[in-house]
């Protein structure tokens, strides 16, 4: 299967995992490997990025050298997201970063005019950003357009495990967008990764539908397998749906048969 490629990077896993959420440590790890993952995103806001312990997230992930996506999670104004991305860019000598601005605590959907607004300074500022946005085709164009080299609109709200609820602003969104598309936030089970890919997004970031699951490494392997399946069930083009049925059979060359006297 063809890589992932965002901006200058290439990808073989089309999978983003968290990194909260799990268990313990352990289970975590575990995890990621089972997923094939490369790419962990951490919300800076929410670690403690003066531990230097060897248990600590940021270290554990080190170790195993996943690429480390910071995000902006907890940040509800663009002035809150371009400082956290800046101490992100400071404390994890990275550029890229995944970029959240929240509208609300019961809903988590983004605010549309400050994510666009700290977008805009971010890239200005030379960051690879990977924005969190609503399923809007509209927004995800002024995002691509601005200079993103990938969106990610939200499946379902985040943590919800409600699946794809809009495959048709996807479908959508795949149309007016050149760069990649992954869905963020909302998938519960791989089926809803299949759907996904299927729809031809190129991607999937998930963290609850894995590290809550009853078994997350168990989970996190069939999620693994969805992607791969969805994405080659894109490339080889489904059949169109039909009204009514369609022989498989050829009716050419059927025998001849009598009718009965």
């Amino acid at each position: 299967m063809e890589k992932l490629k965002i901006a200058d990077r290439t990808f073989e896993s089309r999978l983003i995992l968290g990194s909260a959420r799990y268990p313990n440590p352990q289970t975590m790890l575990e995890a990621l490997e089972a997923s094939g993952t490369e790419m962990v995103t951490v919300a800076i806001r929410r670690v403690n990025m003066g531990d230097r312990s060897g248990e600590s997230v940021l270290s554990l992930l080190k170790n195993e050298s996943y690429t480390i996506l910071p995000n902006t999670a907890g940040c509800f104004t663009a002035k809150e997201a371009v400082l956290t991305a800046q101490l992100a860019r400071e404390a994890l000598e990275t550029n890229w970063i995944k970029l959240e601005v929240i509208g609300d605590d019961d809903t988590l959907f983004p605010d549309v005019p400050e994510l666009l607004s700290a977008a805009e300074t971010l890239l200005a500022d030379g960051f690879v950003v990977l924005p969190y946005c609503n399923d809007d085709p509209i927004t995800c164009k002024k995002l691509s357009d601005m200079g993103c080299p990938a969106v990610m609109p939200l499946g379902a709200p985040i943590g919800s495990g409600m699946g794809i609820r809009n495959p048709y602003n996807l479908r959508i969104i795949r149309d007016v967008v050149d760069v990649p598309i992954i869905v963020d936030a909302g998938v519960g089970t791989a089926s809803d990764v299949a759907v996904a890919m299927e729809l031809g997004c190129d991607g999937v970031l998930m963290n609850t539908a894995v590290a809550e699951a009853k078994h997350p490494v168990q989970m996190a392997r069939a999620m693994r397998l969805a992607a791969e399946a969805g994405r080659l069930a894109f490339l080889a083009g489904r059949i169109p749906k039909r009204l009514y049925a369609a022989a498989s059979s050829p009716a050419d060359g059927l025998i001849e048969t009598e009718p009965n006297d």
